[in-house]
This record gives structure tokens, sequence and C-alpha cells, in this order.
């Protein structure tokens, strides 16, 4: 059965960690996986859960839960991408609990979920839990923390046939807490092995103000062939910031916990595909995030503990590969304690020419998605046969509930549109439109 999943996802071997943590979650033990991020922690367990699935057995087998609703829709995507037949269900916060309740009792197999929307399902007793064996905490230091203690532990205590839990993330916690009641814990830790360990360069920019904003500037210049994700502590901050990059005619994303889930979706969309080059976030985007390999990460306000500054660099350099951190300070600031390597760079700020008004692609949107039976091969036979596209002029497509996009190559895009606007698909016209 492995060899048929890796072939669906066209890879044709696994990496130490993986094979490691499919032969260690084969076993009844709970098992802790702490590897880097991008060394592909989510196949580490979707394997070996997939194998683990009984047909014969009609109810939830096993349930992954995760701190954010933009990882478990990305979890979803990869478990689909698997093909093997069995059916998830995905439950989060800002989805309507009719639809999902309605999912449920569709008997699916895996449930991935967030633990107040999770916990919520089963207090209302929304599926049955006595067929669940595995529970896989995917990014569980997070999960585990504080705000969440109180679902987990009713999740936890809920389940009483489980068998097996599975502990995935990029950072090792010293104490867990007591309702997890882990059985001879299994750990497989390749935190730190070295050759898994990006070449992350970190550079200290200082202004000579109190104000950041110009050394942002510089910075984004010396990138401004590739793309960044600028790193804010806070809301207010990220708002800010892309406000001020949009009045220099700077086009850029913005990202954080206080957007609507659909505007979300579409920011790390278009970051995805090209439309966006800068993404202004909180550090909302430095986990378990589907986003490219990043050449530069900007950290504008100081990470407040090391973990954080580890899981933002983490969004480049990913696995073996190398990246660049900027750190900006502020006349008044300070290096942190916790970074022990690093160099000054001098900032040559002055007025420039930052061409990053326009990239190569836009986002079309299309008002219909996973509620139509919409698929991503419905909207690209719409572009490569009446828009006349060729399959280069055509990026990335994403399909969600309500809405779906897709990238098209701006040269081409306003001729596209005149042609496809008024087209069908599957019998139905939906709204199609440029996303500005």
């Amino acid at each position: 059965m492995l060899k048929e999943l890796l072939q669906k996802l066209q890879i044709t071997t696994l990496n130490e960690m993986q094979n490691a943590a499919l032969e260690a979650i084969a076993q009844k033990n709970d098992v802790m996986v702490l590897s880097p991020t991008g060394s592909g922690k989510t196949l580490a367990f979707l394997l070996p859960l997939v194998q683990k699935l009984n047909r014969q057995i009609k109810g939830v087998q096993a349930i992954v839960v995760v701190p954010s609703r933009e990882l478990a829709m990305q979890i979803d995507q990869v478990f689909r991408q698997l093909q093997s037949g069995y059916k998830i269900t995905c439950c989060y916060g800002g989805h309507s609990t009719k639809v999902e309740k309605s999912s449920l009792s569709d008997a699916p197999v895996i449930i991935v979920a967030t633990p107040g929307r999770l916990a919520y399902h089963i207090r209302e007793g929304n599926f049955d839990v006595s067929s669940v064996k595995t529970l896989v905490l995917d990014e569980f230091d997070k999960s585990l923390e504080l705000g969440f203690e109180e679902d987990m532990s009713e999740i936890v205590s809920s389940l009483f046939k489980l068998e097996q839990k599975v502990l995935t993330s990029a950072t090792q916690l010293e104490d867990f807490p007591a309702f997890l009641q882990l059985q001879k814990l299994k750990t497989l830790n390749f935190l730190k092995d070295l050759e898994a360990i990006p070449d992350i360069k970190t550079v200290i920019l200082q202004s000579k103000s109190k104000d950041k904003f110009n050394i942002l500037m510089d910075v984004l210049y010396r990138n401004k062939d590739g793309q960044s994700l600028v790193f804010c502590n806070h809301r207010d901050a990220v708002e800010r910031i892309t406000l001020m990059l949009a009045d220099k005619g700077i086009v850029n994303g913005v990202y954080h916990g206080g957007l609507v889930q659909q505007d979300r979706e579409k920011a790390l969309f278009k970051f995805r595909n090209g439309t966006y080059n800068i993404l202004v976030t909180t550090d909302l985007a430095s986990r378990g995030l589907d986003i490219p390999e990043i050449e530069t990460v900007i950290h504008y306000q100081i990470p407040h503990t090391l973990d954080a500054f580890i899981h933002r660099n983490g969004r480049t350099a990913r696995m073996k590969a190398s990246g660049k951190a900027y750190l900006l300070l502020s006349e008044e600031e300070t290096v942190p304690p916790y970074l022990k390597e690093y160099e000054f760079t001098d900032t040559v700020v002055e007025e420039r020419e930052i061409n990053l008004n326009h990239t190569g692609w836009v986002t079309f949107y299309i008002a219909g998605g996973k509620k139509d039976k919409l698929s991503k091969m419905d909207i690209a036979g719409l572009l490569y046969k009446k828009g006349d596209l060729a399959k280069d002029e055509v990026g990335l497509i994403a399909i969600y509930d309500q809405m779906s996009y897709v990238a098209v190559k701006r040269k081409k895009a306003r001729e596209v549109l005149k042609k496809v606007s008024q087209e069908k698909i599957k019998g139905k016209r939906y709204k199609i439109g440029i996303d500005e």
C-alpha cells in the first residue's frame, strides 16, 4: 500500500525522519516526532495512519488535532492527494457547524480539527467516539498551550477506546499535562540532526531613529526579485505596515488572526501563487502552513522568544536549503539575548524606485467552490478551452467552500476575463473576476 500512496504523491523515497516515524507509529506505543519545519511531518503521520485504518469499521478511527484552521485545511488537502478512498472531515472555527455536523453524520474515518471545534462536536454528540483508536496532535506545543488546555483535556478524556497518541512538532516541550497519560512514549528527535538544520544567516540592521520603516524598505529593495515574509508581533503593527507599504505603491498581502477566514485563505493563496511577493503577518504564518520556500524573512519586531524566532525562520531555508533572516532594530532596541550568532550590516536608506507594484501573475476569483462540486480540472478546463490559455499561463488553483481562486499570467488577464466571464462551468454561470 505504501508504494501506491507514494506514487500518487509522485514521491519515490521518504527521508530518514519519515521512515522512522512510519516504523514507530505502526506499533501501538505513543510516539513523539520532533523535526524541523519543512521536513515533512504531515506525511510522517498520515502515511502510517492510512495503513492502520480498517475498512471493516464504520466510524471515526483517527483524529488529528491542530492549533489553526489553516493547518487543518492543509492536512485535509494532503490527505485527499493520497486518494486512499477513505473519507476525511475538516472542522474548525469560522466554518459552519451545520455543514460540519452533516459531514460528520456521513461516517468519516478521519477527523482533522482545531481543539475548540472538536470539543464542541464531542459535547454535542455529533459523532461516535467509540471507534477512535489514534489521536494525533500536530504542532502539539501549540495545541497544549493554556488557551487550549480545557478543550484538550475534555477531548482526551472522551476518547475512552484510544490506543495510541502521536505528537509532532518542531519544538520540544519539557513537561506534558497529566491528562495526556502518555504510555511508553517513543521519542524520535531529529532536531539535532545537523544535516537537517537549515543554513540561516541572521543579519541585523539598526535604524538611527525610533522608526524602522526606512530600513524595512532597504531590505525589500535588496530582495526585490524574491519573496519576503515580514513578521510583526501584533495585528495593529501588521495593519500599519501594510498600509505604509501600500502608500509607497508597493503591492503586499496581509495575514493575521483578526481577518475573516475567506480573507486569510485568499491572502495565503495570492502569496503562494506569486500575485504578492510580500506578505506582512503575525506569528500565525510561522507554523505548519503550505507556503513556498521564502528567500527572506524579516523580523520587523523582535520575537519574544527564541522559539518564536526559530519558527519564523522556518519559513525560509526549509530542509537543508539556505536562507537569510533580517532583524530590524530601532535606535533604542538591542539584540535579544537568545541570539548568539549574527552580523550587523549598514543600511543604505535613500529614495529608490522599488519595482514591486506588479508581479507576473494576477488572481481570478470564481464565486463557487466545494459546495458547488467545482474541481481544479473544471477551472483549468475553462481557462484552457474558453480562455485560450496555454498550460504555463495558468498557475495555482485553490477550491474553498464558497469561493475558488486561480492564478493567470498578468499579460493575458484582461483578455481572458472577457472570454470567460459569461461562460458556464458544469452548466452553471458563476461570477468571475480579477481579485485586485
